[in-house]
Parts: C-alpha cells; structure tokens; sequence
C-alpha cells in the first residue's frame, strides 16, 4: 500500500456534507490512509508523494457508502450465486458497505445462539477484508424473541453493533420493539425491515409497528420491494424519528415523494440512498450512483443533495468516518466525469441531466484502485497515473 498520494488537477470537490458542499481546491494529498491536506496545486510538490494522480478536470465525490447491503461470508452472495460481487460494486463507487443482515445466509439460524455465531461471523469476515478495496461493515444481528441483554453485552464486546429488526419471529413485528430498546441501550445500530414480505418466511412490517419500533434507521421506506401505501408513508414520514433509508430496489415512485417531503421540510441530512441488493432484484453495481440520478433529474434534489444522501449522511446516522471529504478523514474517493457522449460537459451537469456519469478511478485507504471503471461509460476526461 502507498504511503503518500496526490490527487492535481480537480475541477470541482463535492464534499458529502449538505453544509459545506463544495470545496473550492484542485488538489488532494493523502498519507498513512487518510486524506491529509486539500489544497492549491502550488501548496504541494509532487516529489513528496509516491503516487500521482491527475484528475485531468474531473470532479471528486467521496466514495459512496451503501447502507443496505446483503454480504453474507466474503465476497460471494447465495441469494444469487454470485462471487466477486462486492469488487464489481467498487466499479461503481460504492467504497464502503454496511450489511442490513445476513439474512441470505442458507438456512439462517434463528435461536440465540445462532443469530450471534452469525453476526460475529461476519463480523470477523470483514474485520480485515477489503474485497475491491470496499470497507465492509457486517455482522448485523437479526432480532429474535429469545435475545436478552447479556446476549447484546456478549455481541457489542464480540465487536457486533449492528441489528436488524422485522425479519425476526415477531407476530406482530412490532412486538420487537423492547428488545430494540435493549440494543439501542447498548450502542446498537438498528435497522427495521420496512413494507411488504421480501422473503419467504419474512413479514410485512406497517406503519404502526414502524411507529412503534422507532428504529435509527426505517430500511426501504419507499419498499423493499413492496412499498407502504400512500397514507402509512405519510404516518411513517411524520412520525419515524430516525433517518429514512431509499432504495434502488424498491419503489420509484415513492423514493420521489420521500425526496420531496423531506426537502419541503429542511430534513435531507435525514435521507439516505442505499442498494438493498442482491436480493431479487439481482446484482446492481451501479444501483447507488443510479439512484443519484434518478433524484437529481426526475426528483427534487442538486446532484451534490443526492451525493450526501448516500456519503456524508450516512456517516452521520451510522457515525462512521467515512463518506465526508475533509483532513483527518479515510481517504476514500471517487473520480468521476461527463460520461462519454453526453450531451453535458460536467459531472454534476450530467447527473442532473439523468446521465450516470463515469466513473474514472477509485481510491480506498489512501490507494488506487483502479482507473477506468469497467461498470460504467467511460469518463470523457479520464484520470491519468502521473507518478
């Protein structure tokens, strides 16, 4: 791994954060894994850095975080029997992902003991696996009837702090709502299933059981794939106090009115955009930056408002340190420009245009990935290796 890297030549910065959206600098310096300075070109001499990248123009994005991502056990997913999975999704700018659950796991165990031998599994899995460079949050717990408060102090000890509730054996779902209680008390991330049956065996989880659980994060609120109907998405809308997680396999229509809502009322640092794949839906290593364009060209939101959905805002529900553009960060970053052809000149210009743009290179913890990505259009300006 390089120690040292510099990213020239920047046409825009889009930081993550709906506060501070843009910086305005055209260069980048990265050591030890975390980005170091963002700056002039003329602060930096390039002989102190091992890497050189010229941007040659591009836009840099933070590395988009997919909070609803269905690992299992490395990189491969028995849901649709498919390995490498999570590498092709660093093609398409996801640099970190957070599970939702290993649900997919064949034959998931349900007893107490089982569901923590899961999460901590997992957990260990991606403790130190990079697959593609992605940074992979995982062991989720799935919320059964039996788990007590010791079981929560075993897991949260064991390095577990993620939960996942509605796809438990709760009858109705909303009797897991104590038990929420308990994982919150203890540091818990948790995430509730939310809308029609996804799986065999699952639940659909209501408006009520929603109001009642009152998770850190509904999952799918615009449906997963089966959205709420009109009237509970208002009641969840209105009463949900956690963050409000869209999906690219879920319900376009509903993804709109969530965006809108949610602007009209100044809560988009309450927004986030997520995959919730591979499920059903298949494998979709574009599906973040997709629903990027979506909102921005056919819903309300700037390219850089959708950005933050699925970066910075997901940093702050999750309170992990990626997603944000900014000294002292991971230097997780995405390089991208108009895709080849458009009929737009920038990368912003282009989402907002509907146009996913391309995707010129990826760099996790400080390192290059990869230049030109093999899942999107080319680049029309395409980074180059200068050093």
């Amino acid at each position: 791994m390089s120690e040292s890297l510099l990213i020239k030549n920047i046409s825009r910065i889009v930081t993550g954060l709906l506060s501070d959206p843009f910086i305005e600098s055209n260069a980048i310096a990265i050591k030890n894994a975390v980005i170091d300075k963002i700056g002039d070109l003329s602060e930096f001499s390039e002989a102190d850095f091992e890497v050189v990248i010229d941007a040659n123009g591009c836009t840099v994005i933070p590395g988009l975080i997919d909070s609803h991502l269905h690992n299992v056990i490395g990189d491969y997913t028995p849901r649709q029997k498919t390995v490498d999975f999570l590498e092709s999704y660093v093609h398409g700018g996801i640099t970190t992902g957070i599970s939702a659950s290993e649900v997919h796991a064949p034959g998931r165990p349900t007893d107490p003991v089982g569901v923590k031998a899961l999460a901590i599994a997992a957990q260990r899995c991606f403790a130190n696996y990079r697959p593609g460079g992605m940074r992979v949050y995982s062991g989720s717990v799935i919320l059964e009837p039996e788990l007590t408060e010791q079981d929560f102090i075993e897991l949260k000890n064991a390095g577990v702090w993620l939960a996942k509730a509605g796809m438990g054996n709760f009858k109705p779902p909303r009797e897991v709502a104590p038990i929420v209680r308990v994982a919150q008390k203890h540091g818990f991330k948790v995430m509730l299933h939310t809308g029609g049956a996804s799986i065999p065996g699952s639940s659909a989880v209501t408006a009520d059981d929603v109001l009642e659980i009152q998770p850190d994060v509904v999952g799918h609120v615009n449906g997963g794939p089966t959205a709420l109907s009109e009237s509970d998405l208002d009641r969840v809308l209105d009463g949900a106090r956690g963050y409000f997680q869209i999906v690219q396999a879920g319900n376009l229509r509903c993804s709109l009115k969530i965006a809108n809502v949610l602007k009209e009322r100044g809560a988009l640092n309450r927004l986030l955009i997520a995959s919730d794949t591979p499920t059903g839906t298949g494998m979709m290593p574009l599906a973040v930056i997709k629903s990027i364009a979506e909102l921005s060209s056919v819903g309300p939101l700037a390219p850089h408002e959708a950005i933050a959905a699925a970066t910075g805002n997901v940093s702050s529900a999750y309170g992990i340190p990626e997603g944000v553009i900014q000294a002292g960060r991971p230097a997780d970053l995405v390089i991208i420009d108009t895709p080849l052809g458009s009929a737009f000149g920038d990368a912003l210009s282009a989402i907002a245009g509907g146009d996913i743009p391309g995707i010129g290179a990826v760099i996790t913890a400080g390192e290059l990935r990869f230049i030109r990505s093999r899942n999107t259009p080319p680049a029309t300006r395409m980074p180059k290796l200068a050093k």
